[in-house]
């Protein structure tokens, strides 16, 4: 098993893999990235990934230097490279696209360039019994980024609010932390979608409220309808996840994650719910059981 490094083009190990300084992605959380991971070593819904890596870079008026072909191309050299999946692992794959390095000033027309990195290393994902049990998050003050801010659809290195929040919720206990909007409704995780269920109906918070749109989400939420399970994607408050029968969690690497408790109390019967099984069930009849120990 292995971490290699694709530092624009180039394959190196992780100790020969070295930025300039003055990059502004290591200056100023200017740059845009993306995270895939993959099942029985092939990416996971990669053109998805790489649309939105598409779309993050055009609100924040950063050119990708490679084309969808070169990005492909070389994601799939480093996968190779690293070989996880011929030790019975499957890979984290991430990729990075900063507007380069230059003289330090915040003005974006001072980078000389913008540059690509794609990082692979082995997965490692939440142990099967936080799947069983599910995990307990917390609603925290730290709210999420404005749209007309740093809107919260790009996927920047720009973190520092995703960052605080987590920490918070870590703070106190919790696994993870529940965002909300400057108006005080659920926006979404530091790292994930949020998911509630309330009279059987999967209800998720509406991309209007200014969240990133995740992959898994927008799989879940086409799982649900091929299972026939009702969907609503709207405004939600604090007291409807506390009052929801079932939650859970979405992203690309913990993928489903139940949700059984929210600022110490429990969700529904605090178990692991029924419509939570079933996307479960469905979300793995997509993907097909993944090398070695699935978690659910």
């Amino acid at each position: 098993m292995a971490t290699v490094v694709n530092l624009w083009g180039r394959l190196v190990p992780p100790e020969q893999a070295v930025i300039s300084v003055f990059d502004r992605g290591f200056l100023y959380g200017d740059s845009v990235y993306e995270v895939l991971r993959s099942y029985r070593g092939e990416p996971f819904r990669m053109e998805a990934h790489l649309e939105r890596l598409a779309a993050s870079a055009e609100r924040i008026a950063l050119e990708i230097p490679w084309s969808r072909e070169r990005l492909t191309e070389e994601i799939r050299r480093t996968l190779e490279a690293a070989a996880n999946d011929r030790e019975g692992r499957e890979s984290y794959i991430r990729i990075i696209v900063t507007r380069g390095a230059g003289p330090i000033g915040l003005d974006p027309a001072l980078a000389e360039g913008p540059r690509v990195l794609v990082i692979v290393r082995p997965l490692e994902q939440p142990p099967p019994e936080a799947y069983q049990r599910g995990v307990e998050v917390a609603i925290v003050g730290v709210r999420r980024n404005a749209k007309d801010a740093v809107d919260p659809a790009a996927k920047t290195g720009n973190y520092l609010n995703n960052l605080l929040a987590l920490k918070e919720a870590r703070d106190r206990g919790a696994y993870e932390a529940i965002m909300l909007d400057a108006e005080g409704r659920i926006a979404e995780g530091s790292t994930s979608n949020v998911f509630l269920v309330r009279g059987g109906t999967l209800e998720t918070p509406a991309l209007e409220t200014g969240i990133l749109e995740g992959v898994t989400r927008r799989e879940v939420l086409s799982v649900a309808e091929a299972l026939g399970v009702p969907t609503r994607e709207c405004y939600l408050r604090p007291e409807d996840l506390k009052q929801a029968e079932e939650a859970f969690l979405t992203s690309t690497i913990r993928e489903i994650l139940p949700v059984t408790r929210v600022d110490g109390a429990p969700v529904g019967s605090g178990r692991v719910g029924e419509v939570t099984r079933r996307i479960m069930a469905g979300f793995r009849e997509r993907t097909g059981p993944p090398l070695g120990v699935a978690p659910f």
